[in-house]
């Protein structure tokens, strides 16, 4: 590509913060319509029903294994700047469940159909091929990928996108009994319900996992949420929070005001509590040093680590071993030699585990990609932005933005303050531009 093309590229990786800024005042992405919109202006002219035809000769192929935000976004993207690339998306499931807005779910305000997504608009209008199935295994060095069905593909490059596993629970051996909910689906429906099924008077327990885990205030929000409808449907009831770490890690302020005030009849938070093991049966947790609680309903939220691919594969090399790390400039592993890269919650960087910074991630790869395909090198300088909501009511939200910039003394992306903020306090603007946000978002990634 010529250099009025990287420009555009650079142009549309640093826009997020001010496009965002003009959908909903701090966050954003692009609607379905929005969506092609921004592709025609920042990703330079040319036809989109160009880009449904497969390259015959490719200059490039690229397996990308993972089709939630951060695989979606990254196969979107590498075909749209990608100068004759093959991209195929691997997945073991035609569909995608978003887990953004998947607490919803627990107090009826969505259906589980409603955070569907399909990679039907990817093929059609991108050209990006498909594979849905099981990866038994991937060849870091040779970029080989084994399918459980026998099938190998081949590339000259593969993408990670696996996002989290969970850690397991001594004493819980059917996950569903206490469910975490926190990667949506049969989860988040037996969560919704036995919420539902609880008389009034209970007791619910929803626990937080120490960090680093996906979406730093996704159990925050989610306690908050729902502690407003345990008000509705379920008087008397209460919410216990049990918080492995030794403070609540973001939006401290909005979150200790609802707490201990506007939820303050409803929720009792405890930190520094990490579960030891639990008894099924009896719906009781055990703490590690001593103690026990024993609920109506538990919302256990185990430790995470990267997708079992990337264990697998020996990239898991940071942070106890639970994630990948990568070099941020393309999101290649550090562990030569390999043609890896990995993206989104499975990769261990400074930017929080969110299905935001997995867009900005894919898009910093994609484009790096580009360049690297076409004899060049990655952008030395790549910013990113991160943004969310947090429902403190079923009604009313609070938000936050993050905005980083590659700092090339340590080889990380560095939040910088000036781009960054947060609400203070939260409303039913919020609530309504947390739609907007979502809408934009999906669209980005999946239209």
């Amino acid at each position: 590509m010529n250099g009025g093309h990287k420009m555009e590229r650079r142009l549309f990786l640093g826009m997020g913060s001010a496009w965002a800024a003009s959908v909903l005042a701090g966050c954003g992405g692009g609607d379905t319509d929005a969506a092609g919109e921004s592709e025609a202006q920042f990703a330079g002219s040319g036809s989109m029903r160009a880009l449904a035809a497969s390259p015959t000769k490719p200059k490039a192929r690229v397996i990308v294994i993972g089709g939630g935000m951060a695989g979606a976004t990254f196969a979107k993207y590498m075909r749209l700047w990608g100068d004759m690339v093959e991209v195929t998306l691997v997945d073991r499931s035609s569909t995608y469940t978003s887990n953004i807005m998947s607490s919803m779910v627990l107090t009826g305000q969505r259906t589980l159909a409603s955070l569907n997504y399909g990679y039907s608009t990817l093929v059609s209008k991108y050209g990006i091929k498909t594979v849905f199935g099981e990866v038994k295994s991937i060849d870091p060095v040779l970029a080989k990928v084994t399918m459980a069905s026998g099938a190998v593909l081949t590339a000259d490059r593969i993408v990670l996108a696996p996002g989290v596993d969970f850690d397991s629970v001594t004493g819980l051996t059917d996950p569903l009994v206490m469910p975490h909910a926190w990667k949506a689906g049969a989860q988040t429906t037996a969560l919704a319900k036995q919420l539902a099924a609880m008389p009034a008077g209970g007791t619910v327990v929803l626990t937080i996992p120490k960090a680093p885990y996906r979406c730093p205030p996704g159990p925050y929000e989610r306690a908050c949420l729902l502690a407003d409808w345990l008000k509705v449907k379920k008087k008397g009831s209460k919410l216990i929070v049990l918080d492995a770490n030794a403070d609540i890690l973001v939006e401290k302020d909005n979150f200790t005001s609802a707490f201990l005030g506007l939820h303050g009849s409803v929720i009792e938070y405890r930190n520094n509590v990490e579960i030891d093991h639990v008894d099924a049966a009896t719906r009781t947790l055990y703490f590690t040093g001593g103690g026990s609680l024993r609920a109506n309903v538990v919302n256990l939220i185990p430790r995470q680590r990267a997708g079992a691919l990337v264990s697998a594969a020996g990239l898991a090399n940071a942070t106890e071993g639970r994630f990948a790390a990568v070099n941020v400039l393309d999101y290649s592993s550090t562990l030569a030699p390999t043609k890896v890269h990995v993206l989104g919650d499975a990769s261990a960087t400074t930017q929080p585990k969110a299905g935001h910074i997995a867009n900005q991630e894919a898009k910093v790869c994609a484009d790096a990609l580009t360049r690297i395909f076409a004899g060049g090198s990655p952008d030395p300088a790549p910013v990113t932005n991160s943004a969310c909501f947090s429902t403190i009511t079923m009604s009313q939200a609070s938000w936050l933005h993050s905005f980083f910039q590659y700092d090339p003394v340590t080889g990380a992306m560095k939040g910088v303050p000036a781009g960054s903020g947060a609400s203070v306090g939260w409303n039913s603007d919020g609530f309504q531009d947390m739609g907007i946000w979502f809408k934009a978002l999906m669209g980005d990634s999946f239209a």
